[in-house]
């Protein structure tokens, strides 16, 4: 039996209601369903999934960002049309399984012994032979021949001889049946599972996303979805030391709440690194506590190990920070600024007000993130420096790394943690923000001295550009926060130029210390932003100021040599200018050495890129206690099982199909000189080499014809 590609033909109603039917219980309409299936799935795996508007807008533009946000091509698997496709999938393929299933079965039951001798000589593996046997004997030792070898034997007599009707590999039949079974049952899982019955309950039961902020127990219960909901999959955060009973169920336009019968206490939880930055293993000590009975079952939750408590699987999803609490000490970048202390949670906010009444400056400083461990590369060719983030596995610089040419070499990598590190934004009243990124520990760049990295990007698509503050031989930021101080005042930088101006020239010649007084104080006025560069977009002091000044006074065949010349003063009186900063302080004078000279080259760099820091201050990491938290996904999932029957059913009949042969054989005994004449023929659903070897080893049993 040949399976039809046609639909069902209804005999009755409107022609275009007949073609319907027709298309929608057709094998070509039931294929065409798929292929877009599998290009809606490609396209749900290449683009990530329920992300943030602004991501989309950062990577795509506004205009393809709203062409996706219209199609819902950021939640593909939950999508309208996606499940609609899915249901008009089931539905085709249901009706092909129930339109060409009788015609198996019955097929099946068929030995088709009715069979003429005329047609045995159409087929390709035919002959003929003679039988000293009378035809219903040789009949009877064929049938019982066929029978030892696996075969269904059917004996028919009629009138002129008899008909032996044999078939084997009836499973590659049920094949067919199984495999496209397993399509109904994989895409029944799949909707049952998916976002179908949650969208149901809120087409029928008013629920709708929810979209604000605020505490969990505020929200109204049109954003709830019942402890009994049939299915669902949802995200749990819970922090070392508290419970939790109410997941987050994503939505494309917001999300709801899902309530659980039960609330998951974290004990402890457990994460352990590679020497790469990357964890090796994280885990979760949990107690599970029952709400009706009050029970309370300990549990171990680990990546690919879910715990399970009344038919809700409990994976651990991943990590995150749990409130962690930080110090932070204020780092003046101007005058106008004073060192202070403050102290916060990750996730929350607080105000800073500078000055008073209605022209006081307020901005929010937003705590969002602790990371412990930094891994950085330093080693020949090392990255951007941006830190290993220990929440993220890159797959495709994994795979990259180890594939390609055979003379490709892989650069020796020289993997440092740096310590820990503090994010936060600040907020200005306007509701603009930058997020800042510094590092608690001093890092060695390689550059002679360690450096202090403050790190900021206007927004989240930018990678952070860092200032790089010298650690002072006290260990620690007050020598470039005094010096930055001490350059913004005009006092001091007078006092500064006279003692360089009195040590650089001979006493007695007064006329020469006046020329380079005038010359350093000159530079260190325009190094300090003092006046402000006259040409838009040029920094308002450092380095590239003196560049700009040069460029419009000095003639470009004397710039090099005067460049040389001002460097040096300007070195020099900063020099004395960081002597005058520790005498205030009381503080021994720096020594001449090179480890000075690398203090202060660094020092001169970290105060030119200064101008281009835009916060009026930074904050410096002190002290933490660190809170964690894990991210559980909770799911109650009843087409789970049917999923896996699905798959189990499409194993065996993708097997059956391409592994089975089907296979017929028709002997047919006519009398003959006290004797039969046999004329056997074979028939098979594909036409292999096998085949062939089958064939001659039955006329060699059957008939005793050599192959």
């Amino acid at each position: 039996m040949t399976v039809s590609t046609q639909g069902l033909r209804v005999r009755s109603g409107s022609p275009g209601l007949r073609g319907a039917v027709e298309l929608l219980s057709s094998m070509r309409f039931s294929i065409s369903l798929l292929t877009v299936i599998c290009i809606a799935s490609v396209i749900g795996t290449v683009l990530k999934q329920h992300e943030p508007l602004v991501n989309y807008v950062n990577q795509f533009g506004p205009f393809w960002a709203s062409v996706f946000l219209a199609v819902k091509l950021n939640a593909v698997y939950s999508a309208w049309w996606f499940l609609l496709i899915l249901a008009f999938l089931v539905t085709s393929t249901s009706l092909c399984i129930a339109r060409n299933t009788p015609k198996i079965i019955t097929d099946l039951k068929a030995f088709k012994e009715n069979m003429r001798e005329q047609s045995l000589q159409a087929f390709h593996h035919r002959a003929t032979a003679p039988l000293p046997l009378a035809p219903e004997a040789a009949a009877q030792r064929i049938g019982k021949t066929l029978s030892g070898g696996g075969w269904k034997v059917r004996l028919q007599q009629r009138e002129g001889g008899w008909m032996v009707a044999a078939k084997a590999g009836a499973a590659n039949k049920l094949g067919y049946i199984a495999a496209h079974s397993a399509i109904v049952l994989v895409c029944l899982g799949g909707l049952l599972d998916g976002d179908l019955i949650v969208r149901a309950q809120m087409l029928f039961n008013g629920k709708t996303p929810y979209t604000g902020g605020g505490m969990i127990a505020d929200v109204k219960p049109e954003h709830r979805l019942a402890a009994s909901n049939p299915t669902f999959r949802g995200n749990l955060l819970v922090a070392e030391g508290t419970q939790s009973s109410t997941a987050i169920v994503n939505q494309s336009d917001g999300i709801l709440l899902q309530d659980l019968p039960f609330s998951i206490e974290l004990k402890k939880f457990i994460v352990e690194y590679y020497s790469t930055g990357m964890p090796k293993l994280f885990a979760s000590d949990i107690v599970i506590h029952d709400r009706e009975t009050g029970k309370q079952v300990p549990a171990r939750v680990e990546v690919n190990h879910p715990a399970s408590y009344h038919g809700i699987e409990i994976y651990q999803s991943s990590f995150d920070d749990g409130g962690s609490r930080v110090k932070l000490q204020a780092v003046p970048m101007n005058a106008a600024s004073k060192p202070f202390e403050v102290e916060g949670t990750i996730g929350a906010s607080t105000q800073l007000v500078r000055g008073a009444g209605d022209t006081a400056d307020k901005m929010t400083l937003e705590f969002t993130g602790l990371r412990v461990i930094n891994v950085e590369n330093f080693g020949a060719g090392a990255g951007d420096g941006s830190g290993t983030d220990v929440r993220k596995v890159d797959l495709r610089q994994s795979i990259d790394s180890r594939l390609g040419a055979a003379n490709k070499t892989v650069t020796k990598k020289e993997l440092r943690n740096v310590g820990p590190s503090v994010s936060y934004k600040l907020r200005d009243a306007a509701g603009q923000a930058r997020e800042f990124n510094n590092y608690m520990l001093p890092v060695d760049m390689g550059d002679g001295v360690p450096v202090y990295l403050m790190g900021i990007r206007d927004t989240p698509a930018d990678p952070f550009r860092y200032l790089r503050i010298p650690v002072d031989d006290q260990g620690g930021i007050n020598g470039f926060v005094r010096l930055r101080l001490a350059l913004l005042d005009p006092a001091l930088r007078e006092q500064a130029v006279r003692r360089y101006a009195a040590k650089a020239t001979d006493a007695s010649r007064p006329e020469l210390a006046g020329q380079l007084a005038a010359s350093a104080s000159r530079a260190l006025a325009l190094f300090a932003g003092d006046p402000p560069s006259g040409k838009e977009g040029v920094p308002r002091g450092g380095l590239q100021a003196i560049s700009e000044f040069m460029e419009t006074n000095v003639p470009q065949a004397e710039r090099a040599r005067a460049g040389e010349v001002l460097v040096r003063i300007l070195s020099g009186a900063l020099f004395e200018l960081a002597q005058i900063t520790r005498e205030q302080d009381k503080l021994a004078p720096l020594e001449p050495s090179e480890k000075t000279q690398a203090f202060m080259s660094q020092a001169v760099l970290a105060l030119s890129d200064a101008h281009l820091y835009p916060a009026p201050i930074a904050f410096e990491l002190k002290d933490f206690t660190q809170v964690q938290a894990s991210v559980f996904q909770v799911t109650r999932s009843p087409g789970r099982n049917i999923v896996y029957l699905g798959c189990a059913l499409l194993i065996l009949g993708v097997f059956a199909m391409l592994y089975v042969r089907e296979r017929r054989v028709w002997v047919w005994l006519a009398p003959r000189d006290g004797g039969a004449q046999a004329t056997i023929a074979l028939s098979s659903n594909r036409k292999t080499m096998d085949t062939d070897r089958e064939f001659a080893v039955l006329k060699d049993k059957l008939m005793g014809l050599a192959a």
